[in-house]
């Protein structure tokens, strides 16, 4: 039973943080499968959007420090996800793109993320849903 005398204000962080572990959770295991990481997702969906990216350009879109992103970009080349060229005008600069393999599964993948979405959310109403969008960037 809820204790409805309880005058603590509610800890937006804790809930944001355990909604976060549920969602990363369901994603995570759709993802197994494929031997993809929530991170690694994440960057290949910016780099279906955006070919050639720098990492740097990545990592300003997804809001994620340099260091940590290097480290994801290395594995995902490795493991055939993500291809890197030189930059044509500077050979310092390397570009990322999808490989074959991420575009062949691309379909595939986002139909996983999708399925994390809708079962996260499956107990929300459409405007509900919009609501939460709403918020939720509004916190970006």
């Amino acid at each position: 039973m809820k204790n409805t005398t309880d005058k603590t204000p509610v800890c937006y962080v804790y809930l944001l943080s355990k909604a976060y572990q549920k969602g990363h959770n369901l994603v995570q295991g759709n993802l197994k499968k494929f031997g993809l990481t929530n991170m690694q997702y994440v960057v290949l969906e910016c780099l279906w959007r955006s070919e050639g990216l720098t990492l740097s350009e990545t990592g300003k879109q997804l809001s994620i420090d340099k260091a940590t992103l290097s480290g994801v970009i290395e594995r995902m080349t490795d493991a055939g996800w993500i291809q890197k060229e030189k930059d044509l005008q500077d050979k310092r600069v390397c570009r990322l793109f999808p490989s074959e393999k991420s575009k062949s599964l691309k379909e595939q993948l986002v139909k996983e993320r999708v399925k994390a979405n809708d079962k996260l959310l499956s107990g929300f109403s459409m405007d509900e849903k919009v609501i939460l969008k709403r918020l939720l960037l509004a916190m970006l």
